[in-house]
């Protein structure tokens, strides 16, 4: 896949509008009951970056990233706002935030998650890119050292121990994360007598798997 492991200026997706889609087929029986299924495990993220367009400025910065991935050629980093922790947004990450797995003696690999909780109901959505420097990783409570204790990819979100954690030892993380995501347009138009006028763009952004 095509992406370039850079942010979209945070300055400019801050004041965005976006969040989670999910993909429902509803089928409506003879008797009127439904039948509601998803193709889809994971939600999508869309955002429209024009509401972080404060200036012509800001402008001449979105014209230079959006010609640097080439339209909607090459995938970036976006940080939301929204929802860019693995604890509440007024709390800072700690290394027992998340469960990102359980020990069985021979398994090094864990992917980073984060819990989504409502009710009885959890989804568990795969974080691929988390943000370097805020990561912080615990076996069975205990704090682990990154380069020594444990290799992080930073690309994918994939922890990866020198050494198999313990058979019942919770693996848990905390982290800040951005959303992969591409332009989902390969058509800028703005106009500076609109733009002063207070008209913002539409600049629409959705996220990728990778």
């Amino acid at each position: 896949m095509s992406f370039h492991d850079v942010r979209f200026p945070t300055s400019l997706s801050f004041g965005s509008v976006g969040g989670p889609e999910r993909r429902t087929e509803i089928v409506t029986l003879s008797n009127g009951a439904e039948e509601r299924s998803t193709p889809w495990a994971h939600s999508r993220r869309h955002f429209d970056a024009g509401f972080g367009m404060r200036s012509l400025n800001d402008l001449d910065t979105l014209v230079a990233f959006f010609e640097a991935r080439s339209g909607q050629l090459y995938g970036f980093r976006w940080k939301d706002w929204a929802d860019f922790k693995s604890c509440l947004p007024s709390d800072e990450p700690e290394a027992r935030d998340q469960r990102i797995g359980r020990g069985d003696g021979e398994r090094t690999e864990f992917q980073l998650t984060k819990r989504y909780r409502s009710g009885g109901e959890t989804y568990r959505r795969p974080i691929r890119k988390p943000v370097e420097g805020t990561v912080l990783v615990a076996v069975g409570g205990d704090l682990r050292l990154e380069g020594s204790d444990y290799e992080l990819d930073h690309t994918t979100g994939l922890v990866t121990f020198d050494m198999p954690p313990p058979e019942d030892a919770r693996v848990t993380a905390g982290f800040e994360f951005d959303v992969p995501v591409r332009f989902d347009t390969d058509r800028i138009e703005t106009s500076v007598a609109s733009f002063s006028a207070g008209e913002v763009p539409s600049i629409p952004v959705i996220e990728v798997r990778v």
